[in-house]
C-alpha cells in the first residue's frame, strides 16, 4: 500500500456521506419553505466534511496510541496501525483540518448570523468550538470519552442536533421546534452506525479498555438498543411527514433496507461478521436525506 493510499483510507471516505445527512435534511426544510442561500449550503458542507475528517484522523491517532489498533482489531487496517503514517504526521494532519475546519466555520457563521442577535454568533462559535473538541478527544487524551461509554451521546448530539437544528437558522434567521423530530432521526441513525461498530469490535474494546457502550451493556443487549435506535428513527421521520408534507413520507423507504438489515444484526453471534452492515446503514440514511431533499421539491 503507498502512503497516497493510506491517507485515502485515513480519510474514511465511507464515512463523509453520514455526515453529510443532517445538514442536507436540514437545508431541505429551509428550502421547502422559501429560506436558501447557496454560500451557506456550500460552507456548511465543507465545514461538516472538514470535521468529519477531522474526527476520522484524530480517532486513526487516538486509537493506535492507545492500542485499541492492533493485529486483532477487526475492519480496515488503520493508516498508524500499519505504519506508513507516522505519529508525527497524522498529528501534523489532525492540526491541519483544524485549521481547514476552522476556516469554513468561520465565514459560515458570520454570514448564516446575520440579521440576528449577537448572541446568536456567540452560540455557534462555541458550537464550532465544541465540534472541534469533540472530533478531536473522541479517542485521543487521557480523558478520550469515547473510552468511556460516552460517543453515542455526542454522535447524536452533534450528528442529529447540531448538524440538523444548527443549520436551520442560518438559512431561515428563525428557529422550528419541529426539526428535533428530523434530528432525532438523523441522530438515532448516527448513533447506530456506531453502535454497529462496537459490537464488531466489543472483544477487542474490551481487551485494550476501551469501555464503550456495548462493552458495558453487552452483546444482547446491544441488539436491543440497535432495534430501538432504527425504530425510533422511523417513528420519528413518520411523524415530521405527517405532521407537514406527504411527500416526505417516501424518504422512509430506504427502511426497507434496513428492517432484513435488523434480522441480520439478530441472527449475528460472531461480532466481525457486522462488518458489512455499517455501509447498509450509513448510506440508508444518506438516502434518507436525498429522497427528503427531492420530496422538499414536490
Amino acid at each position: 500500500m503507498s502512503k497516497t493510499v493510506a491517507w485515502i483510507r485515513a480519510f474514511r471516505l465511507r464515512t463523509l456521506p453520514l455526515s453529510l445527512s443532517g445538514i442536507i435534511i436540514g437545508s431541505s426544510c429551509a428550502l421547502a419553505q422559501g429560506h436558501w442561500n447557496s454560500s451557506v449550503f456550500i460552507l456548511a458542507v465543507l465545514t461538516t466534511l472538514f470535521f468529519q475528517i477531522l474526527s476520522n484522523l484524530a480517532n486513526d491517532l487516538g486509537d493506535s496510541i492507545k492500542g485499541a489498533d492492533n493485529e486483532h482489531r477487526v475492519g480496515p487496517i488503520r493508516s498508524v496501525q500499519s505504519g506508513l503514517i507516522s505519529v508525527t504526521e497524522m498529528k501534523r494532519a489532525v492540526i491541519l483540518f483544524t485549521i481547514l475546519s476552522s476556516g469554513s466555520a468561520i465565514p459560515l457563521i458570520l454570514i448564516g448570523v446575520q440579521d440576528l442577535p449577537a448572541s446568536i454568533l456567540y452560540v455557534y462559535t462555541g458550537l464550532a468550538v465544541a465540534a472541534i473538541l469533540a472530533a478531536i478527544t473522541y479517542t485521543v487524551g487521557k480523558r478520550a470519552y469515547g473510552y468511556s461509554g460516552l460517543g453515542d451521546l455526542f454522535v447524536f448530539i452533534f450528528f442529529g442536533g447540531v448538524s440538523v437544528l444548527g443549520v436551520y437558522p442560518l438559512f431561515s434567521k428563525s428557529f422550528d421546534e419541529q426539526l428535533v423530530l428530523l434530528s432525532l432521526t438523523i441522530g438515532l441513525l448516527s448513533v447506530a452506525v456506531l453502535n454497529l461498530n462496537n459490537m464488531r469490535d466489543q472483544v477487542n474494546d474490551a481487551v485494550v479498555g476501551k469501555r464503550t457502550l456495548v462493552v458495558k451493556i453487552g452483546f444482547k443487549a446491544a441488539k436491543i438498543y440497535h432495534s430501538i435506535l432504527i425504530f425510533g428513527a422511523l417513528a420519528s421521520l413518520l411523524v415530521y411527514a405527517l405532521l407537514n408534507n406527504p411527500y416526505y413520507v417516501l424518504s422512509t423507504l430506504p427502511f426497507l433496507v434496513l428492517i432484513p438489515h435488523l434480522i441480520k444484526v439478530w441472527k449475528t453471534t460472531v461480532p466481525k461478521d457486522l462488518d458489512p452492515e455499517l455501509k447498509k446503514v450509513a448510506l440508508s440514511t444518506f438516502a434518507i436525506s436525498l429522497i427528503f431533499l427531492i420530496a422538499s421539491l414536490l
